[in-house]
C-alpha cells in the first residue's frame, strides 16, 4: 500500500492563508500542512532568480514532509518559479508528485467573464513585471486585452492593518483609479493573495458593472476538479481534517497576524530549512 499524504500549501507569507481558507471551506477531509516563508517575504520585489530559489527550496521541504501535491498559493512564486519546477525539476523528482499554481486557474475562467474583452490586473511588482497573467489570458483568450497595474504599497498596508485609514484609502484608490484610465475594463483579478482583505475597499472605488475576482474560490474549485480527475492522487491523501501551520518566521508573529486572514486563531511552529 502506498503511503498516505498530505496536501502542501506554500506562500512568502500569510496571503495565502486567503486560498487556504476557501480550499478547506471546499474541501475540509484532507490534511493540509501550510508553509508561509515570512523571514524572507515579501517576494514581490524580488529577482526572478531569488524567488525561484527561494521556492524551489519551499517544494522540496513540503515533499520532504510528505506532501505529493502542492499548491503554490503565491502569485509572485507560481509567475516566477512554477512553470521551470514543473517542466524542468518534477522530471528529477518520482513521477507521482505534483506541483500547482494560482495563475492558470483564474487566467483560465477570466476571458469567459468579461463583456468588453479587456481584463485589469491588479499585482504586486513582481507579479505585473513577470507578465505571466497576460501570457496565460493570451493563451486561453486570445481575444482579450490585459491591463496590469502594480500596487506595492498595498501589502504593507494590509500586514499593518493601515488599509481602513485616510492614506490607506487613498493608495487603494491611486491604484485602482491608475488601471481604471487605461481602458474599458469591466472584469479585474486580484493578483496577489493579500488583496481579498481588501476587496470591499477596492469596490468603493469601481463602477458597479466591474467584476472583482478573488482567486480563492477559483484555486479551491479547480483543485477539486483536479483531484476527481487524477484519482491515483486523491487516493494517496489523508482525510482526517487536519491543518498543521509552519513558519520561517517568529510563530507568534505568523499567529497574530494570521487570524486577519483567517478570522480564527492558529498555532504554527518554527520550521528551520
Amino acid at each position: 500500500m502506498l503511503p498516505k499524504k498530505h496536501i502542501g500549501i506554500f506562500d512568502s507569507g500569510i496571503g495565502g492563508l486567503t486560498v487556504l481558507k476557501e480550499i478547506r471551506e471546499l474541501l475540509p477531509q484532507y490534511d493540509y500542512i501550510y508553509l508561509g516563508d515570512n523571514a524572507r517575504a515579501p517576494y514581490g520585489t524580488r529577482s526572478f532568480e531569488v524567488v525561484h530559489e527561494y521556492t524551489l527550496q519551499a517544494v522540496k521541504r513540503l515533499f520532504e514532509l510528505d506532501c505529493d501535491l502542492i499548491v503554490i498559493a503565491c502569485n509572485t512564486a507560481s509567475a516566477k518559479a512554477l512553470r521551470q519546477i514543473q517542466q524542468t525539476y518534477l522530471k528529477d523528482w518520482e513521477s507521482e508528485k505534483r506541483v500547482l499554481g494560482v495563475i492558470r486557474p483564474t487566467t483560465e475562467l477570466a476571458g469567459e467573464l468579461s463583456s468588453t474583452k479587456e481584463i485589469g490586473i491588479l499585482g504586486t511588482s513582481g507579479t505585473v513585471s513577470s507578465n505571466s497573467y497576460q501570457v496565460e489570458i493570451n493563451k486561453f483568450h486570445p481575444a482579450v486585452k490585459v491591463h496590469q497595474q502594480a500596487c506595492p504599497l498595498w501589502v504593507p498596508l494590509i500586514e499593518n492593518q493601515e488599509y481602513d485609514t485616510e492614506g490607506g484609502r487613498y493608495f487603494i484608490k491611486r491604484y485602482v483609479d491608475e488601471l481604471m484610465a487605461t481602458g474599458n475594463i469591466d472584469t479585474i483579478i486580484l493578483a496577489c493573495t493579500h488583496y481579498p482583505i481588501i476587496e470591499d475597499l477596492i469596490k468603493e472605488y469601481l463602477p458597479k458593472e466591474v467584476q472583482l475576482i478573488s482567486q480563492g474560490k477559483i484555486v479551491a474549485e479547480r483543485l477539486q476538479n483536479y483531484l476527481e480527475r487524477h484519482q491515483w492522487l486523491e487516493n494517496k491523501l489523508t482525510k482526517k481534517g487536519s491543518i498543521h501551520y509552519l513558519t520561517t518566521e517568529n510563530p507568534s508573529l505568523f499567529d497574530e497576524k494570521s487570524s486577519l486572514f483567517l478570522g480564527q486563531e492558529v498555532q504554527s511552529e518554527l520550521m528551520h530549512w
